[in-house]
């Protein structure tokens, strides 16, 4: 089981992760791809990623425009496996040329 972050690391966390915003329990950031086929292949990527560690983030689909929330529901909170699934999200949004939103 993930322990709970406290705020403080949390806050740390989210120094490093740019894009992500805390919304309560929650970790939410949005981005615009260039397309909605990109938009597609970005959710198709991030699919195959949150299988591989076993988290799974809510994604909302709207065109080209994806906002992600992450939560590990079953700590009831925020833990590493958000922050490390954020930072791994980061990293496809940045090869496929998306823009903060």
């Amino acid at each position: 089981m993930a322990e709970l972050l406290s705020d403080q690391e949390l806050a740390e966390a989210l120094t490093h992760l740019p894009r992500w915003t805390r919304a309560g329990d929650t970790l939410e950031a949005t981005a615009a791809l260039p397309t909605f086929p990109a938009a597609i292949a970005v959710v198709n990527r991030v699919a195959e990623i949150a299988e591989s560690v076993d988290h799974h983030p809510d994604i909302d689909i709207r065109w080209r425009k994806l906002t992600f929330r992450l939560s590990t529901h079953s700590e009831g909170g925020l833990t590493a496996k958000d922050t490390a699934l954020a930072a791994q999200i980061d990293e496809v949004l940045d090869v496929s040329s998306a823009t903060p939103s």
